[in-house]
């Protein structure tokens, strides 16, 4: 097993809360496993994350065999007065949106290594 991944140190621009989620959005059978890993975090981490949004009416979750399938609630809106009237769905587009800009440029920059 991995172990406990490297910490980060230093602010970010996003919270855990926030990457969570969108681990969740991209696959809504993922493992707590991948989420710790792709996130940075312990899994333990992560657990209490998903306990949080859920009290809070963002996610919900139901066993499917072994593992679980989460469901987000798109229309909640952000728990932030500054973020007043910004949906779930609203974040989640905007870093969807990021992720396959970064992507493209990915796949950009291989096949530019490639040919040179």
């Amino acid at each position: 097993m991995g172990g406990v991944p490297e910490p980060h140190t230093g602010w970010t621009f996003l919270t855990n809360h926030a990457r969570v989620l969108a681990a969740i959005a991209d696959d809504h059978n993922v493992r707590v496993r991948d989420i710790a890993a792709h996130c940075r975090l312990t899994e333990r981490a992560v657990q209490k994350i998903i306990v949080d949004l859920e009290q809070a009416g963002y996610l919900s979750h139901r066993r499917e065999g072994r593992g679980n399938r989460y469901r987000i609630e798109p229309t909640k809106v952000l728990r932030h007065p500054a973020e007043a009237g910004l949906t779930v769905a609203s974040l989640l587009t905007l870093l969807a949106r990021d992720e396959a800009h970064r992507d493209r440029d990915s796949a950009d920059s291989g096949a530019s290594a490639r040919e040179s």
